[in-house]
């Protein structure tokens, strides 16, 4: 049953796939700026440039670039960067695992800080705890990153001076980025885990078992919070493929060596199919992000399975 369902949601996906890449491949070449002219500078000879333009098959009308694009990613080949020379994927390859490194630890914060700030949220409604759980979420909510990640190097790099300013290769270098992408995430869980739980704790079968004599504490941390697990680890899972998107803005503000600053790089230098590959990426990391949020509601909650 899972797996047929599992299937048909990878069916579904094909087709906003395929919408990414259609769409990313003619906004990028509607953006203005030459490939050629970043690679050759805008001094060079008209002739140099028409060759190099040839070579590189950006001659062509734009619809026979597409249809090579799109049956080069039917066949594994995701091409070669325009500047580099080098194999897309390779150089995706090379970037990942540092990307990687940074969505977990954004992650794992997000889950230490949201789920007690919410439970301490939904225990005391209306209090103290509540009010100020709430005004951390909705700071978190409210201050994007590329004005947190500033501050945060001013206050701990530059006057404290206890962390790196950039890169990934000191110590502790991590530490800025991570609080910098994992306090948003943990603003967004912590609002959901508050709601859940306060909804599920007014649902029939709660009130049912307080009725037969079940102490709040079970109440809280057994009936309660199994319903509340299933919009939360929805909301987590879809959080995951957001890290992707935040990624772009915090490993640019870093000086991170991964997928999201290679993504900058590349739209700098008018790289084409590099530009394509990081987007499908990505792309392709929120629909898995999705597809699992799909799955985990299907195996948390029975019911949906019936529908």
């Amino acid at each position: 049953m899972l797996f047929r369902l599992f299937l048909f949601r990878v069916l579904e996906s094909l087709p906003t796939i395929f919408g990414v890449v259609t769409l990313v491949f003619f906004l990028l070449h509607l953006v203005p700026g030459d490939p050629v002219d970043a690679l050759l500078g805008e001094t060079a000879l008209a002739a140099d440039k028409e060759a190099l333009r040839v070579s590189m098959h950006l001659d062509e009308p734009l619809y026979a670039q597409y249809l090579q694009y799109v049956s080069g990613l039917t066949q594994g080949e995701w091409g070669t960067s325009i500047i580099s020379q080098r194999d897309i994927w390779a150089l995706i390859s090379e970037r990942l695992p540092a990307t990687a490194q940074l969505a977990a630890s954004s992650l794992l914060l997000a889950i230490v800080l949201a789920l007690p700030l919410g439970m301490v949220a939904a225990r005391f409604q209306g209090k103290s705890q509540d009010k100020l759980a709430m005004t951390f979420s909705l700071l978190g909510v409210s201050i994007p990153n590329f004005w947190l990640g500033p501050m945060l190097m001013l206050v701990f790099s530059v006057f404290l001076g206890w962390l790196p300013v950039s890169g990934m290769e000191a110590s502790g270098s991590i530490v800025l980025p991570t609080i910098a992408m994992g306090t948003a995430l943990a603003a967004v869980l912590s609002r959901m885990a508050r709601a859940s739980w306060l909804d599920s704790m007014q649902s029939d079968a709660v009130r049912t078992a307080r009725a037969m004599g079940v102490s709040e504490t079970t109440l809280w941390w057994k009936h309660s919070a199994r319903m509340t697990a299933i919009p939360v680890v929805t909301m987590f899972a879809l959080q995951m493929g957001a890290v992707l998107g935040g990624a772009v803005i915090t490993e640019t503000v870093f000086d991170w060596p991964g997928l999201g600053l290679l993504t900058i790089e590349a739209i700098q230098s008018r790289d084409y199919p590099l530009v394509q590959g990081c987007v499908l990426i990505i792309a392709l990391f929120y629909v898995a992000a999705n597809l699992l949020a799909d799955l985990l509601n299907l195996w948390l909650d029975p019911r949906q399975r019936e529908t």
